[in-house]
């Protein structure tokens, strides 16, 4: 696998604030035209995905991707990938985690690193409907520590299910990526993240008075205090340690038999090079990728696209599949 060529590459922001940072990068994305479906969750809350228009051709793959934090089907990452499967004949579904669609979700929870629960019943849905070709998961960011926890927890019980994933600057050892999100410039990343997270989830204060303590919320400079304060308790961690010891993947990837790819730069503000996973910690179905540059969801080629991480996740499930 050829790495990304050398560049300096800007450590691209996975949520919707990206156009006013890199506007000329927004500029460059590819158009998708997309059919919204909404799926009940077995809890009784809703689900949206986004799927590409393109006709199916028969026994073509189906490629699934799990959005990062705060993203969505309009994220630069999203539309590479979808335009990149369209173009290949495939069919493209984006899976919205719940409360990333553009509408608050009905129950108190939302979604968090470590949902291999929620993981599971949608893509078990997924391969049920599309019987006539393979299915591929792809993962960004928190999509592809969630989805690389579901195949570790899976083992050879995901090999039904799923013919081939990638996991693309997914923050295996959440302990050390919410470290990172506090020091110097990565406190831009985190600014980002936390307005809109902050919005959602005062906008869900509303809807289900009691949840935590809205000035606390206010009050909350980092992902790891907001964490601790909304996503740990909501979703049935103990605080924010119990939260990232128990949602990172990392202890995940040596039991994973599904041809996967681990796609990481070294130079990742989210996760540091030395948080990496070595190769005894992973098993032998999992590819390592880890160029020296890249950022975070931040490959390109040499013309400033974004056309080489589409291109280089799809040659690897081509491959192994």
């Amino acid at each position: 696998m050829k790495s990304p060529p050398h560049y300096r590459a800007p450590f691209w922001l996975p949520g919707g604030d990206l156009q006013t940072l890199y506007p000329a990068l927004i500029a460059r994305r590819p158009s998708v035209a997309y059919r919204r479906e909404r799926w009940d969750t077995p809890d009784g809350d809703f689900i949206d995905l986004d799927w590409t228009a393109a006709p199916k051709a028969v026994g073509a793959p189906l490629l699934v991707l799990f959005h990062g934090l705060e993203g969505s089907s309009n994220s630069q990452y999203a539309r590479g990938l979808m335009h990149a499967a369209v173009q290949r004949g495939w069919t493209g579904v984006v899976v919205h985690f719940r409360g990333c669609s553009g509408e608050i979700n009905r129950l108190p929870r939302a979604y968090h690193s470590g949902d291999s629960a929620e993981i599971d019943w949608i893509l078990r849905r997924l391969r049920a409907q599309h019987t006539g070709g393979p299915l591929f998961a792809v993962g960004i960011s928190l999509g592809g520590n969630a989805l690389l926890k579901w195949l570790g927890e899976q083992g050879d019980a995901a090999q039904p299910v799923v013919q081939c994933a990638a996991a693309v600057s997914a923050p295996v050892d959440l302990h050390a990526a919410g470290t990172a999100l506090q020091q110097g410039f990565n406190m831009v990343y985190t600014k980002n993240f936390l307005a809109t997270m902050k919005r959602k989830s005062l906008a869900k204060l509303l809807v289900h008075p009691g949840l935590f303590d809205a000035a606390a919320l206010h009050a909350t400079r980092t992902l790891r205090e907001f964490d601790d304060l909304v996503t740990a308790p909501l979703h049935g961690y103990a605080g924010v340690d119990d939260y990232y010891t128990r949602a990172s993947s990392k202890p995940h990837l040596a039991h994973i038999t599904v041809p996967t790819l681990l796609l990481n730069a070294r130079n990742d503000p989210f996760l540091p090079a030395a948080a990496l996973p070595e190769q005894h910690m992973l098993s032998a179905a999992v590819t390592a990728a880890f160029p020296e540059e890249g950022g975070h969801v931040g490959f390109t080629d040499e013309r400033g696209t974004i056309s080489w991480l589409p291109r280089t996740v799809l040659e690897f499930v081509t491959m192994k599949c």
